[in-house]
């Protein structure tokens, strides 16, 4: 018993060590985004100050509005190709799915840098491609095609739908093993077309599942970096690359505040997800009962 209660004491000892060096700099982050004066460090009141030289500053809101319209975009296209992709995964041989769904899950595994730099260079090269191909156009056809494209909004948008297609497909693909095969067949017998079968039946079953997918995709989108980084090229920039752009200058009060802004969208994001989660696997229980 002695020992059982040392073990105990000894894991919430050291799940609270864990917890303080997780977040106390989140912490500290989020005190000083309020304090009053411009240190990192010296603490002078209280102040919503920083929070409204926020709004003030132009290149921050014009990057908010870039991260939102970037990440809502993201967010319902791929949510979207997702559901179908997912779809098409559960139709499929078994003998197909599983190295196809192997294949989906790599780049949610895979490191974000090689991610990032791997997209760069195939927009790079597609947009050489491309180049050639507009001159030879422009030559042949008297038109006059841009020969020359760079990275930018459109870029960074098709990589952030890239990099969400697979969380989607994840979170579809439970709800459509869960779901009865026979439902859509009964629904066809019945005299509903393949699409009137899609709607009313299908999606009300994995409708939680597509939720899930999209609040993910949208969480993935709001708070990359890395990607970004690789993607947006030098006339584009969401939140999280002016915060770097910030801090290489300095770690001012206003970056505390921006860093506080972004950290709490994403946990209420986080929270929602987890509640949903909960709340599903409640229902189930009881279904099962």
């Amino acid at each position: 018993m002695r020992q059982r209660k040392g073990n105990s004491v000894g894991d919430r000892l050291l799940m609270i060590l864990v917890g303080l060096f997780l977040y106390a700099p989140i912490i500290i982050l989020i005190v000083f985004s309020f304090n009053a004066g411009n240190s990192s460090s010296v603490w002078k009141g209280f102040s919503l100050h920083w929070y409204a030289e926020l709004l003030n500053d132009r290149l921050i809101m014009h990057s908010v509005y870039t991260t939102l319209l970037v990440s809502l975009l993201a967010t319902v296209i791929a949510t979207v190709a997702g559901t179908f992709a997912a779809i098409g995964f559960y139709n499929m041989k078994r003998r197909w799915r599983g190295p196809l769904m192997t294949i989906n899950n790599i780049p949610m595994v895979n490191a974000d840098i090689v991610t990032g730099v791997s997209m760069c260079l195939f927009f790079v090269a597609a947009f050489s491609l491309w180049g050639q191909a507009a001159e030879w156009i422009n030559a042949s056809l008297g038109t006059d095609l841009p020969t020359k494209l760079y990275l930018g909004f459109g870029t960074m948008l098709i990589a952030h739908i890239t990099f969400n297609i697979p969380y989607v497909i994840l979170s579809i693909g439970p709800k459509l093993r869960q779901m009865d095969r026979n439902l859509i067949d009964a629904a066809q017998d019945l005299g509903c077309t393949w699409m009137q079968a899609f709607w009313k039946v299908v999606v009300p079953e994995i409708k939680p599942g597509i939720v899930n997918g999209l609040l993910i995709a949208f969480t993935m989108s709001v708070d990359d970096f890395v990607i970004s980084y690789f993607t947006a090229g030098s006339t584009t920039a969401n939140l999280a690359m002016r915060i770097y752009a910030m801090t290489k200058k300095r770690i001012s009060p206003e970056v505390n505040a921006i860093s506080t802004l972004l950290f709490a969208t994403v946990l209420i994001l986080l929270i929602v997800i987890n509640l949903r989660e909960a709340s599903q696997e409640k229902a189930a229980r009881k279904l099962r009962r």
